[in-house]
């Protein structure tokens, strides 16, 4: 059936994905298909049970198909799908953030986390009355033109477009810096000080792979945003409910002026939130000049799903507990490499953690890069066949659900040991 699927999807859908994360390009093999999903498992179309680390990249930390989340979207899904027009769940929403989130006085509610940090750009951009945004080598804010950009070769820090489509004019407007590298954002952050709107970083980098950040990284930004009269922007796509209640920015002793949300607070829905400081978020029409607007924002199911998942969330309390998992998968993976000879590092954060094919954890993207991908694709389709999926890519994040228990994790380092066994 899986042949017949991708001859079909190939024909009507370029390359056969709807998002290029899925197509198996960077272990190599053919993409799966899914037919279900139940707490930590997955089903595909050819008939495995997969025990899942990429959990749709992040949001489905209750595991898929939770009950009470289900249950909220049947509910939800009876009294009609779209309304255009505000309902209670949004304010309810919005309040539950801004209650979580000690630097958001105010929210907006968008439909993806490229939609989140698009719309924070623009605000900050309208904010300060400067274009240009300073980003990090290896940290992923959605498919917005001038965050697809890498490093160029001509004056130092100034982007080029790392994508066809992208036009020179929106990857002029932005600056890199690589991650982890105060020297280097001083230097940017002085160069552009009059024409500079934001700092956008994730706080701890999972797009290519986990990276965190040194001590003191995200502090001495936000000295540097304040000194030049910039905003400081965290997107907490990935971090917003999974390494506590609330954004990692509760945590962090950096305060950013904006906070980008998605994953986790949609439980498994499209969604994405902006929020922060209500003299910032004022700028928003209609009570300020800068644009933003969407039909589906704030929609009805999304709503249901996202505060099933979140009052789940709060009443359960888990992050102690998945965080406590984690550090046990991740030292009996590493114990296990080490007592065969493999260099492998497995950075790890609240319950998100990677596997890097080198002997140190990489602490910005040019050391990501210096890892061994192909035995990471080597060890991917081992535990793929041991009935273990890894998000597949060497350059993305692994999660665990609070269903990963003590006795799933066991079953894991069994097949990693011999998966290691054979390389």
């Amino acid at each position: 059936m899986t042949p017949d699927l991708r001859s079909r999807a190939n024909a009507v859908i370029p390359g056969g994905v709807n998002s290029p994360a899925r197509a198996f390009k960077s272990v190599g093999g053919n993409p799966l298909f899914a037919e279900r999903a139940e707490g930590p498992y997955l089903y595909t179309r050819d008939g495995r049970k997969l025990l899942d680390f990429c959990l749709s990249f992040g949001p489905m930390i209750l595991g898929h198909a939770d009950p009470d989340v289900v249950s909220a979207l049947r509910e939800a899904a009876g009294r009609g799908t779209s309304y255009a027009m505000t309902t209670e769940a949004e304010i309810e929403m919005a309040e539950l953030l801004t209650d979580s989130i000690e630097v958001m006085d105010k929210v907006r509610l968008v439909n993806s986390g490229t939609e989140a940090v698009m719309t924070a750009l623009r605000l900050a951009r309208g904010y300060t009355g400067r274009e240009k945004i300073l980003k990090f080598s290896g940290c992923y804010h959605g498919h917005i033109d001038s965050m697809l950009v890498q490093a160029g070769s001509g004056v130092a820090g100034i982007a080029s477009a790392s994508s066809a489509g992208v036009t020179s004019d929106a990857a002029g407007s932005t600056l890199v810096a690589p991650f982890n590298d105060v020297e280097a954002v001083e230097t940017l952050v002085r160069a552009h000080a009059g024409e500079l709107a934001a700092i956008v970083v994730e706080p701890i980098a999972a797009n290519m792979g986990l990276v965190l950040p040194e001590p003191k990284y995200l502090l001495r930004l936000r000295e540097l945003a304040t000194e030049v009269g910039a905003l400081l922007i965290f997107d907490e796509v990935i971090t917003g409910f999974r390494l506590t209640f609330g954004a990692f920015a509760n945590l962090c002793c950096a305060k950013p002026d904006l906070v980008t949300l998605g994953k986790i607070i949609g439980g498994g829905l499209p969604i994405g939130a902006v929020g922060g400081r209500a003299e910032v978020m004022n700028h928003l029409a209609p009570d300020g000049p800068v644009y933003q607007a969407g039909t589906l924002s704030g929609n009805p199911l999304c709503m249901a799903a996202g505060l099933a998942n979140l009052r789940k969330l709060r009443e359960l309390d888990p992050y102690e507990t998945l965080a406590a998992r984690t550090r046990r998968l991740t030292d009996g993976m590493k114990a296990a490499a080490d007592e065969k000879g493999f260099p492998v590092a497995i950075p790890r954060d609240g319950s998100m953690f990677s596997l890097f094919f080198r002997a140190s954890e990489p602490r910005n993207f040019a050391e990501v890069q210096n890892s061994d991908t192909e035995r990471f694709a080597k060890v991917f389709h081992s535990l793929l066949d041991a009935g273990i999926y890894l998000p597949p890519s060497p350059f993305e994040t692994s999660f665990l659900s609070i269903l990963h228990s003590d006795e799933r994790l066991d079953e894991v380092l069994t097949a990693w040991t011999a998966a290691l066994h054979n390389l």
